[in-house]
């Protein structure tokens, strides 16, 4: 008789998987709880209570259906080993003759796995996830040699899956309404509370604890808010479907220290470990665009092209440049991470919010994390491999194929244009415009030179200068080099010193 061993990695938990539509007594499913998975990176508190509920919420709901799983905790001696000796114990004790997993969506296990298949003297078997709405190399296939650009890559698949289309073109007759999302949140807004979850993680705390796992941030052991089943995620989509989408789109770019998460659907994490599908949540917004007057076009479409355009576009970008792009450093940049951003002690409003927000819920907006940490880790020429750290160990929702991708990609350039046109960096300006942050803030938005000058204004013009050979002659950027050319000599001399001497003492901004 032949007996199968399935493995279903922590990111896999995917109800509607092929593998699950029939009970079969010869098949055993194992998921791991491993030390390895702990410790790649420094994990949040939250993110690694999260995955390990999400997990085991997973696994009791399978053997409820019927199918066998071999569920390796955080508390049982196995713990200790790694993926690949325990998948060979299991096949040994087992007497299993078949091996089968899911295309991993992180590089260094889909290499490990395929490494482990060679060694293995049993069949073995590779599946897709049946998750993405697109192949690993759809995205490099699509472009061929051309420049990867996301706007022709989104359009291709509104057309392919029929999204908000009329026949042959856009609905509402435009492609995008980016220009309609830009909105600072006015001071009369009230967002909505957010959809949290209630639990007692003490025991799952105490078992990290109890294995000497480092982890960052903060919890509340008896308030666990986070959503860790699919039913819960329904949840979470039909709040975020009636509550938030309505004003979604037009304040998706906007930052402010009063509501942690504004109209955001915090459902990324919920997505990226396959509880809920791409798709059925693409659907849910499109029909409730069509029957909602409150729901206007800019507001779905501005949702939708997150998870239909940029989320299969990152994993494309992936899959079509790793692993060299791990390893990518345009600027040569090298400093070290500031102690403040793993305590959010800073004198900055705009990054103590954006940091302390983190470590408090392990979750930020994109365009906090985008404009507001990543904007000064590269304006102050942080090395990409500290800040992609920190990006992967901090959120809730971090995955590598989508963490580097937005980290070493779009936030940082260090992969020297594949992702972003040009540097994502701004002065205060921007953030004074976006955000409520500036006006109780230590250092004056304002000012460029002086003690209590805005980092972020001579930083930035720092930026521009040391890295002008590189940069003059991209054409988004040259209006900034025409400003800083033309600015007196004094005057770029001051701002230069400036930036200089915030740069020396980091530390203490």
């Amino acid at each position: 008789m032949s007996r199968t061993l399935r493995l279903i990695l922590g990111d896999q938990l995917n109800s509607s998987h092929s593998w699950l539509e029939d009970v079969d007594d010869d098949v055993l499913y194992v998921m791991m709880e491993i030390r390895q998975e702990s410790e790649y990176v420094v994990h949040h508190i939250q993110k690694m209570v999260a995955f390990f509920l999400a997990m085991r919420e997973f696994a009791s709901s399978l053997r409820q259906a019927g199918h066998e799983v071999h569920y390796i905790s955080i508390d049982d001696e196995e713990f200790e080993k790694s993926l690949p000796d325990l998948i060979k114990d299991l096949i040994k004790d087992r007497d299993i003759d078949r091996f089968e997993y899911q295309l991993p969506d992180e590089w260094r296990l889909d290499q490990q796995l395929s490494d482990l298949c060679e060694d293995l003297e049993v069949d073995t078997k590779v599946s897709d996830s049946e998750h993405f709405l697109t192949k690993r190399n759809d995205l490099k296939d699509f472009f061929g040699d051309k420049e990867f650009k996301m706007e022709n890559f989104y359009r291709e698949m509104r057309k392919k899956h029929d999204v908000l289309m009329d026949g042959g073109e856009p609905s509402m007759g435009r492609w995008n309404y980016d220009q309609e999302n830009r909105k600072k949140l006015p001071s009369s807004a009230a967002p909505p509370d957010p959809r949290l979850f209630h639990r007692d993680v003490s025991e799952i705390v105490e078992q990290i604890e109890s294995r000497d796992i480092k982890t960052i941030g903060r919890i509340d052991k008896e308030d666990f808010i986070w959503p860790v089943s699919r039913e819960e995620g329904k949840e979470m989509l039909d709040h975020f479907i009636a509550r938030c989408l309505p004003d979604f789109g037009r304040y998706q770019d906007a930052m402010t220290p009063d509501y942690w998460s504004i109209y955001h659907s915090r459902l990324s994490f919920l997505l990226n470990t396959k509880m809920l599908h791409p798709m059925e949540v693409i659907r849910q917004v499109e029909v409730a665009w069509n029957k909602d007057k409150n729901i206007d076009i800019a507001q779905a479409e501005g949702f939708i092209r997150q998870i239909l355009g940029w989320r299969e576009y990152m994993r494309g970008v992936y899959w079509a440049k790793m692993p060299e792009y791990a390893e990518m450093n345009h600027f040569d940049h090298s400093r070290s991470l500031p102690d403040f951003f793993w305590t959010g002690n800073t004198k900055m409003a705009c990054m103590k919010h954006a940091i302390d927000q983190s470590l408090e819920y392990a979750y930020a907006h994109h365009i906090q994390r985008l404009m507001v940490t990543g904007n000064f880790a590269l304006l102050a020429g942080i090395d990409p491999d500290e800040i992609d750290k920190w990006y992967l160990g901090i959120y809730i929702d971090a995955i590598q194929w989508v963490e580097i991708t937005n980290t070493r990609g779009m936030s940082q350039y260090a992969d020297g244009g594949i992702v972003g046109t040009k540097p994502y960096v701004s002065s205060g300006n921007y953030i004074k415009k976006m955000s409520h942050y500036c006006s109780n803030c230590h250092y004056d938005v304002n000012e460029k030179v002086g003690k209590k000058a805005c980092p972020f204004n001579s930083l930035y013009w720092h930026f521009i200068d040391r890295h002008e050979e590189q940069l003059e002659n991209n054409y988004r950027m040259s209006m900034m080099y025409r400003i800083w050319n033309n600015k007196e000599a004094s005057e770029r001399t001051a701002i230069l010193e400036q930036g200089e001497e915030y740069l020396d003492q980091i530390n203490k901004l």
